[in-house]
């Protein structure tokens, strides 16, 4: 059985991040309010949680590989790599269509050839045509993986789309099960990992925020018959980000469970003592980053699974 967390991970630093304009109609975690901060200012402070971020987590063993955005062209949202990419134990390396145009500049070909030099990569899944019409899966984003178990979770979205969810599936051999949720507004959820979190034996979700009763039903039954202890979270800690968290591990096989501070925060202690009894709390200070993208610790992480050569 394939392992759900690996201790090898992708980042990129940030050179030109900021709050993406193109983003914003969709993904209500934004902060409007900073659209007005100058791209200097948003770019220093994000550096900065972003290098705090990976020290730490270097500092505890973990195997993270940093590869610089570049300058040109302009990519605010690059720090979020695994909305284009996701690798895999089988040697698959698939490339995801994202809705904005500015974001579809993220994907680097120099990224995967580095990688392909130290793993083995079989094959490449490109799903990116389906930007032609319209239609979207934005990587690890839009799908939560039960790796072990090979289900892929996607609540629909503009981001998330069943024909692109289909072809997913049909290529990669992973059972899809998908449904719809909502924030506290009605507004859609822009990915499925801001209320979604699954792990080895236990899954974080919000259930909530999937209104249909059936749906909701649905998915918590699907979360059991793969043996995982629920955490429910509620609407407020969702907005807080405690969806959005990545179980990994360090080099010596220590479970760590990555977070923000403002979703550790959202936390009570009941869910940080449950928590604890499974893997380690890892939490950054990454308001900034945050507040301008709209994703936190998990869309930061892209984990390659891909087997060493």
């Amino acid at each position: 059985m394939q392992s759900q967390a690996t201790s090898r991970i992708l980042m990129i630093r940030p050179v030109r991040f900021g709050f993406n304009e193109q983003t914003a109609d969709s993904n209500a975690f934004q902060d409007s309010k900073l659209a007005a901060q100058t791209k200097d200012v948003a770019q220093e402070d994000a550096r900065r949680e972003f290098d705090e971020m990976t020290y730490q987590l270097q500092a505890m063993g973990v195997d993270v590989m940093i590869y610089d955005d570049t300058i040109d062209p302009e990519t605010p949202d690059s720090i979020f790599p695994n909305n284009w990419i996701s690798f895999h134990a089988s040697g698959t390396v698939v490339l995801y269509p994202m809705q904005a145009e500015n974001r579809r500049l993220e994907r680097r070909q120099d990224i995967i050839d580095d990688l392909s030099q130290r793993f083995h990569v079989a094959r490449i899944i490109d799903l990116t045509h389906f930007e032609q019409e319209g239609k979207f899966l934005e990587g690890t984003g839009s799908l939560v993986l039960d790796r072990m178990n090979r289900v892929a979770f996607a609540s629909l979205s503009p981001r998330t789309h069943p024909d692109v969810l289909a072809e997913f599936g049909r290529q990669t051999g992973y059972r899809t099960i998908s449904f719809s949720s909502a924030d506290a507004n009605g507004q859609a959820i822009y990915h499925t990992n801001v209320m979604m979190c699954i792990a080895d034996t236990f899954a974080i979700v919000c259930l909530a925020a999937i209104s249909d009763p059936d749906e909701r039903l649905m998915v918590r039954q699907e979360l059991e018959g793969l043996n995982k202890r629920i955490i429910d979270v509620s609407l407020e800690q969702m907005a807080n980000f405690a969806g959005n968290m990545l179980m990994i591990l360090t080099k010596k096989g220590q479970k760590l469970l990555v977070m923000s501070t403002r979703a550790y925060n959202s936390l009570t202690p009941k869910q940080i003592d449950l928590l604890d009894d499974y893997t380690t709390l890892l939490h950054f200070d990454l308001s900034t980053i945050e507040g301008n993208g709209g994703g936190s610790a998990r869309c930061m992480i892209a984990e390659v699974h891909l087997p060493r050569k």
